[in-house]
């Protein structure tokens, strides 16, 4: 680790200009805090967090929709726990497992499958959210009720891909981005080589990094170093796990039963290509095609300005929010609900108000 941080510096010193490195993975945003690798930058060297945690880029109305489809008469929604303190535009899951709606937390998909074989009874709702990583095991589920005629099994899926939101941060300009620290998890399943155009066509350094904190450390330090060289690459810092293909038999799966569709982000708005929808084999499992729910924007807390966090643009303490009305014990926006929300992150690891170095 020593070693780690005095190349760290020793790199940074040789800066022409002072350069922010994105990244776009709540785990990564939650390791840098909880190791205090943002407090061991060098000064002209700083992390800034983007749109990596699923729940935050989840928007509103995906939670009016769940709300609308859970009030349905015999039906059960099931979801990962995050999820359940997300606030729609009026509600949250957790307000209404309060007013009697049946809501159980899960731990994958295969959960909420076995209860709709046990509660035939019932109509089952999985809430598909997450990106390339998530998305096989639902596929394998979805799958499964199908051989297995499991009629009463349903997702909402909100699944999206990663590359896409790269691109619009860089197209929309509004945020210096001089590097990426990919993220691993998902370039386990979907290979880094699907990040390559970033550095190609943008000329933008990006690094897949690992998730112990010389793994981001050793991230960091590859892109000073391709900076210094004046290089734009896809390197791989976490090669113990990522290779540039990835997992084919996973990815196999994933597009057998999901295809390719436009997705909406908080933060970032509509883009095109960077979501996955159900194929038409398989419309009788989504439930917004099967019950005609139609999946809105929804709104937010009045002054809640997750998706300017989620973007990179400001950071939480800048948010009028921050600490006062929205604090762990009582969120008002996803960013600080999720376990790898950046307001999270900040609350946890600085203090309510934010102290400390800004990112």
């Amino acid at each position: 680790m020593n070693r780690l941080v005095a190349d760290l510096k020793e790199r940074a010193g040789r800066l022409d200009r002072p350069v922010r490195f994105m990244e776009v993975c709540g785990t990564h945003t939650m390791v840098a805090f909880r190791s205090g690798i943002r407090a061991l930058l060098p000064e002209g060297v700083s992390l800034i967090s983007g749109p990596g945690c699923p729940v935050c880029v989840t928007q509103a109305g995906y939670i009016d929709a769940a709300v609308e489809i859970g009030r349905l008469p015999g039906m059960v929604i099931t979801t990962f726990g995050d999820l359940i303190r997300v606030p729609g535009s009026r509600s949250s899951l957790e307000e209404e497992r309060a007013k009697g709606m049946q809501v159980r937390v899960v731990y994958s998909p295969s959960d909420a499958l076995e209860l709709a074989r046990s509660e035939p009874s019932r109509n089952v709702l999985f809430l598909a959210v997450g990106f390339e990583t998530t998305v096989p095991t639902v596929a394998l589920t979805v799958q499964a009720a199908r051989e297995d005629g499991v009629g009463n099994f349903m997702v909402l899926t909100a699944h999206k891909t990663m590359p896409r939101a790269m691109e619009a941060l860089l197209e929309g300009g509004e945020v210096q981005i001089d590097g990426f620290l990919c993220p691993g998890h998902v370039s386990v399943v979907a290979g880094a080589g699907i990040f390559s155009f970033l550095a190609d066509r943008y000329r933008t350094p990006c690094v897949v990094a690992g998730f112990e904190p010389e793994d981001i450390l050793e991230a960091i330090i590859m892109l000073l170093a391709q900076k210094e060289e004046g290089r734009s690459a896809l390197e791989i810092g976490y090669r113990r796990a990522v290779t540039m293909e990835g997992n084919r038999a996973a990815q196999r799966i994933m597009n057998e039963v999901f295809m390719e569709c436009d997705s909406e982000w908080r933060g970032l708005g509509l883009i095109p290509g960077s979501g996955l929808m159900l194929r038409d084999d398989y419309a009788s499992f989504d439930a917004a095609r099967r019950l005609g729910i139609e999946v809105g924007l929804g709104s937010s807390a009045g002054g809640c300005r997750c998706g300017d966090v989620l973007r990179g643009s400001i950071t939480p303490p800048e948010c009028a929010l921050f600490g006062r009305s929205c604090t762990p014990a009582r969120p008002l926006g996803p960013c600080m609900v999720s376990s790898e929300g950046t307001c999270a992150a900040y609350a946890r690891y600085t203090g309510s108000r934010g102290g400390g170095r800004p990112a």
